[in-house]
């Protein structure tokens, strides 16, 4: 059976105090009409005569007995004394005493709670931010990205979105991610993200120049931090390299490449389309080396090795360094997707690395 699940109205706090309290002014108006227009069946001790001994009852003084009986105050000086008056006060103006003070004593309560638990969410989620992941702009390619990571293991806790767009807010919300809304140029923006506890800065804005910047202030904010960014242009990667980037994607050049390939080898184009794709048939993955394969070439290998990370340098599969393969190697290897795509191996467990052996 299908079930159906509308997506949660949110407005401001305010909003719905506002809302509120014009409901309430509604009440107020109405029974005062309903007072004024039935004033014979009220008796006004203060305006009474011996000529006039039931008083006249004004608008004023239909305001005044409105106010005190709504909030419960009823000081006796206006009171209904024929029948009719009696059971309009029974049925029609204590049902709106009691419904002027639920929203106007529910709403205050309910506007503080509300505050209350979102700002100790806030301090909470502040308190645990911490060795994270931001993604600064959530277009496509940054919900590309996190995707990726969270298929990968990443905790949707450990990502924080920075984007100014509304669209992007409920798109990240949508995806349980926190959001910091604000431009990521700005210090203070990227402050409140937690740039400087994040190990990892993803930017894919659609602008390059505001990558460009955003990639300057955050490498101010956290000089350690690996930062991922996207440009649109190959002339501006240069660029974003000397902005503090780590690792920079050309995107407009890659779907160019990927394009031209499609065209001269379909069959070509459908295997690159494949390795970039998450989760269908070939992925490429970096893993640990294992013990018993120090010493072996990388083309002897179970595995299908493109490239071998040596001291934070890579070299291809079939370049003299890495002839054979040393303690501390790290391999970039193309395996079948429904492995874990960090495993030492294609169905392997609990083997032990190279890394972890002691001389």
């Amino acid at each position: 059976m299908g079930r159906v699940a509308l997506p949660e109205r949110t407005r401001s706090p305010w909003w719905e105090l506002g809302r509120r309290l014009l409901a309430a002014l509604a009440i107020l108006v109405g029974t005062v009409l309903v007072v004024y227009l039935d004033r014979e069946g009220y008796r006004d001790s203060g305006d009474a005569t011996a000529e006039n001994p039931m008083g006249t009852v004004s608008l004023i003084d239909a305001i005044y007995y409105t106010t005190v009986t709504l909030s419960t105050t009823g000081y006796g000086d206006i009171a209904p004394v024929t029948d009719p008056a009696r059971l309009v006060n029974a049925f029609v103006i204590t049902p709106a005493r009691i419904g002027f003070l639920v929203l106007l004593i529910g709403t205050t309560l309910e506007v503080l709670a509300q505050r209350g638990r979102e700002l100790f969410r806030i301090a909470r989620w502040r308190k645990h931010m911490g060795h994270h992941v931001v993604v600064i702009g959530y277009g496509t390619k940054g919900r590309s990205a996190v995707e990726t990571l969270v298929n990968n293991g990443l905790e949707r806790e450990h990502v924080v979105v920075v984007d100014p767009s509304p669209v992007a807010l409920a798109d990240a919300h949508a995806d349980n991610l926190a959001v910091v809304t604000g431009d990521a140029t700005r210090r203070g923006v990227l402050h409140r993200a937690g740039v400087a506890k994040a190990d990892q800065v993803i930017i894919t804005t659609g602008r390059d120049d505001s990558n460009v910047l955003a990639a300057l202030t955050v490498r101010q904010l956290n000089p350690d931090a690996w930062i991922v960014a996207a440009v649109s242009e190959q002339e501006n990667a240069p660029l974003m390299r000397q902005s503090g980037a780590d690792s920079v994607i050309t995107s407009s050049d890659a779907v160019g490449r990927l394009l031209g390939l499609s065209t001269l080898s379909p069959t070509l184009g459908s295997v690159m389309e494949d390795l970039l794709t998450y989760g269908e048939g070939l992925e490429v993955a970096e893993r640990e080396l294992l013990v018993n394969e120090v010493g072996m070439p990388p083309q002897s290998l179970p595995d299908q090795v493109i490239a071998v990370v040596r001291d934070e340098k890579v070299y291809r599969y079939f370049d003299p360094v890495v002839t054979l393969l040393a303690r501390g190697d790290r391999l970039v290897v193309v395996r079948p997707a429904k492995e874990l795509p960090w495993a030492p191996r294609p169905g392997t467990h609990n083997e032990d690395l190279a890394a972890d052996r002691e001389d």
